[in-house]
């Protein structure tokens, strides 16, 4: 009997195996594959050699290396900046009893709004033209200070505005969860610290931060993978030439040796798509060591 729901359990779960087989581990082999095909001509199916040429040609090019600057700073600046700031909100509207899912509501419309169009607001906001310095300018200059090409201009401001506009965009999506997470804490324990006379500031951390953390772990996975396949952020504020602004990401270098005006080259793609991978899988895999010690399920 056991044995007989065990085979149904699996049949029910084929589909999805399937699924995953079809669109993510025949896809991960392949470019497993490929990654190590030297000289691959994709019009011809036909390669001269196996080995590392195209890790060695990807880890050496001067576009790679800046895409992989620009992916670790935008990693290590926004998603521990976007995750405190989301639960510092979360915490506040927690606190507000009148209006707060008409809050919450206007927090999330950043998150269901096209990124592209986004890009177009922030640029119009920060990018000098012929007609205007850009709205941040003009405060700048109002307040006595000196006006910065933030699009166009020095890496720092461009790195800025990149950073800027990545939080804007994933934040409404962490004060979402964070906000659920609080209202799932049972309001006993606060009642119960209270009546020891516990300080607010303790309550927090000793109650509130290890209740919600596994969502604050969540949050804190999801946004590393998320940053580093950040693309489409780039291309919104800086066009699609990428490296001409400096300001590329690894994904948007494996696409550029894809489609772009380099493109044509699936072995390097694949070799750069392998390096990100690996990132990505040895960070998540440090964050689970990590959520062993501080996170409480």
């Amino acid at each position: 009997m056991i044995e007989k729901k065990s085979a149904k359990a699996w049949l029910y779960l084929l589909p999805a195996f399937l699924f995953l087989a079809a669109f993510m581990i025949y896809p991960l082999i392949d470019v497993f594959i490929y990654s190590f095909e030297e000289g691959y001509n994709s019009a011809s199916q036909t390669y001269y050699g196996i080995g590392l040429y195209n890790y060695s040609y990807v880890l050496h090019d001067t576009y790679f290396l800046q895409a992989v600057k620009n992916t670790f700073l935008l990693v290590i600046i926004t998603v521990p900046l976007s995750t405190g700031l989301a639960l510092l909100i979360s915490v506040a509207l927690n606190s507000i009893k009148a209006l707060r899912e008409f809050l919450q509501t206007v927090y999330f419309l950043p998150y269901v709004t096209n990124t592209l169009a986004v890009g177009l607001v922030f640029m119009i906001l920060f990018k000098k033209t012929a007609y205007s310095d850009g709205l941040v300018n003009v405060l700048i200059q109002f307040f006595g200070g000196s006006g910065v090409d933030f699009i166009d201009g020095p890496y720092w401001a461009k790195m800025f505005v990149l950073c800027f506009y990545t939080i804007w965009v994933v934040m409404p999506f962490k004060i979402l969860i964070l906000t659920s997470a609080l209202a799932s804490v049972n309001p006993i324990y606060y009642s119960a610290a209270r009546v020891d006379g516990t300080p607010a500031h303790r309550i927090f951390f000793k109650i509130t931060l290890p209740m919600i953390s596994p969502m604050i772990f969540y949050l804190v996975i999801t946004g590393f993978i998320g940053a580093f396949k950040a693309y489409s952020d780039a291309v919104a504020l800086f066009g699609t030439d990428l490296n001409a602004a400096g300001m590329n990401t690894i994904v948007g270098y494996v696409y550029d040796m894809l489609y772009g005006d380099s493109g044509g080259y699936p072995s390097f793609a694949s070799a750069a798509a392998i390096i990100l991978f690996a990132i990505v899988l040895t960070i998540t895999c440090i964050n689970l060591l990590v959520s062993r010690k501080h996170v409480y399920y």
